[in-house]
C-alpha cells in the first residue's frame, strides 16, 4: 500500500480520469503528488519522458494519459490514436522500470475485447476474437499497454498492474460537438436543444445497442483500490499473462434508454428520433466485474445520479469550453 508521503506521478492529470484520481488521492491525504501538463511534458517524446523520470524518481505512477475520442474521432484519426497511445505507454512504462518505479497502474479500455465477445465480458476474452473496426487502432494500443506491463513484470519483477474501465463519463469530460463520447455529446446536444426551443433531437444509430457506463469518480476510487492491493492478493486473483482487471458497474442499458434518461435529466420535452444510418458500434458491451468484486470494490454512483452530476459540471464550466 502506498504511504501518504509516497511520491506519486499521475500522468494525464488534466483529463477526466486523471483529474478524478488526483482529487481522490488528495482527499485521502496523499501529499506528494506530481503532475505535468502536456506543454510541460510531452509523453510521446522519448527523451522528455526519460529526463522527467531521471529527475523526479517517483515511487508510483498512475498512467491515465491517453488520446481518446468517440466513434467519429477514432474513424477520422486512426493513425494518431494508435501512434500517440503506444508511444506514451512505451515511454512511461520503460522509464518507470529504468528509474526504479516498483508500482504502476495502467488504465486501459473495454474496447480491448472482441466485437462479438460473450457477454458480460470476462478478462479471459482478451485476444479471443476480432475487434470492433471503428476503434481497432485505439484498442490495439491499449492491448499493447497491458502486455507491456505484464512483460516487464515477468522479466524484471516489477509490480505493474492494469485496469480496464467500461465507458466513463463525468467532470472534465470532452464536450466537443464532434469528437466526444456518447454521454457528453448527448448532454450537450439536449442542453442546446432545450435552450434553442427545438422540438426534436436526432440521436446517432438505432438506439438498440447495449452499453455500460461508469461515473469517473467511481473509476478513480477503483484505481486507487487496485493500486493499494498487496502484491500477494493481486497476483493470487490474476495470472502473469492475464493480469488486467475489469472496472464497471455490471449493469447496462440500451442507447435508447440512455438517451431518454439524458433528456429527463436536462428537462428536454421534445421528440426523440434515431438515425439508423449512423454506425452503432458493437451490439453490446458489458463488463464482468466479479474479479474486482472479489477484491473488495463495487461501484456506488447510479447512472441517473451520475448524469445529474455531469450535467451540473457542464453548466458550471461551459464558458471554458473552446469548441
Amino acid at each position: 500500500m502506498l504511504g501518504l508521503d509516497s511520491k506519486i506521478f499521475v500522468a494525464g492529470h488534466r483529463g477526466m480520469v486523471g483529474s478524478a484520481i488526483v482529487r481522490q488521492l488528495e482527499a485521502i491525504g496523499y501529499n506528494n503528488i506530481i503532475t505535468r501538463t502536456r506543454s510541460e511534458l510531452d509523453l510521446v517524446n522519448q527523451k522528455a519522458v526519460a529526463d522527467f523520470f531521471s529527475t523526479e524518481k517517483p515511487d508510483a505512477v498512475f498512467l491515465a494519459a491517453a488520446k481518446v475520442g468517440g466513434i467519429h474521432a477514432n474513424s477520422t484519426y486512426p493513425a494518431e490514436f494508435i501512434y500517440e497511445n503506444m508511444m506514451m505507454e512505451c515511454n512511461v512504462v520503460h522509464q518507470a522500470y529504468i528509474n526504479g518505479v516498483q508500482k504502476l497502474l495502467f488504465l486501459g479500455s473495454s474496447c480491448i475485447y472482441p466485437k462479438l465477445a460473450e457477454q458480460p465480458m470476462t478478462e479471459s476474452a482478451l485476444l479471443s476474437g476480432t475487434l470492433e473496426e471503428t476503434n481497432e487502432p485505439y484498442a490495439i494500443a491499449k492491448i499493447s499497454g497491458i502486455k507491456l506491463c505484464e512483460s516487464y513484470n515477468r522479466q524484471y519483477g516489477v509490480d505493474y498492474r492494469s485496469v480496464m474501465p467500461t465507458n466513463l463519463y463525468g467532470p472534465q469530460d470532452n464536450f466537443h460537438p464532434e469528437n466526444s463520447h456518447v454521454i457528453p455529446a448527448l448532454l450537450r446536444r439536449f442542453h442546446e436543444a432545450k435552450l434553442n426551443g427545438d422540438t426534436q433531437v436526432i440521436a446517432w444509430g438505432s438506439g438498440k445497442p447495449m452499453r455500460e457506463f461508469l461515473y469517473v469518480d467511481d473509476m478513480a476510487a477503483a484505481s486507487i483500490h487496485v493500486m493499494n492491493l498487496d502484491k500477494e492478493t493481486y497476483e493470487s486473483n490474476t495470472s502473469p499473462m492475464l493480469s488486467h482487471i475489469n472496472v464497471g458497474t455490471g449493469i447496462d442499458c440500451t442507447i435508447r434508454e440512455l438517451v431518454e434518461t439524458v433528456a429527463k435529466v436536462i428537462g428536454f420535452e421534445g421528440n426523440i428520433s434515431f438515425d439508423a444510418s449512423k454506425p452503432d458500434g458493437a451490439p453490446r458491451k458489458l463488463m464482468n466485474v466479479e474479479r474486482l468484486k472479489s477484491l473488495g470494490w463495487t461501484a456506488t454512483v447510479t447512472l441517473e445520479n451520475g448524469l445529474e452530476k455531469s450535467y451540473q459540471w457542464f453548466l458550471n464550466n461551459q464558458n471554458d469550453f473552446r469548441c
